[in-house]
């Protein structure tokens, strides 16, 4: 799918995303990455949902977002309370969804000035 940029530049906003791939800024993406607004994208370094621990939320975690929109990959699947629990903690809430909704969610909570975190996997 195909989203439109906002023509500012300023945040980082999705602007495609398909089976194994995300672009953020017209940018393409084929691996696992976190997207903040106003931060450079940073890979994650996840290649699996069943690989997911808790030290890979750390990295979303430094950031202090609101919350986080947690893209479990092309399907939804929701993650053991153990692999969140440092993010609860500090009241940083974490809804999961497919990467697909995940990037549709970030674009609205971004555009809506909220401090939002998208860790998306991206699996292969």
């Amino acid at each position: 799918m195909k989203l439109h940029q906002d023509p500012s530049g300023v945040l980082n906003t999705v602007t495609g995303y398909g089976a194994h791939y995300v672009d953020v800024n017209l940018q393409r993406h084929e691996s696992s990455i976190v997207v903040l607004p106003d931060a450079p994208v940073m890979s994650w370094p996840v290649c699996s949902f069943e690989t997911l621990t808790p030290e890979h939320f750390e990295i979303v975690r430094a950031y202090a977002p609101e919350v986080v929109v947690l893209g479990t990959g092309e399907r939804l699947r929701f993650p053991h309370p153990r692999l969140t629990a440092a993010l609860l903690a500090q009241r940083i809430g974490v809804e999961a969804m497919d990467v697909m909704a995940a990037c549709r969610t970030y674009n609205i909570l971004m555009a809506e000035g909220r401090r939002v975190a998208a860790a998306l996997l991206i699996e292969r």
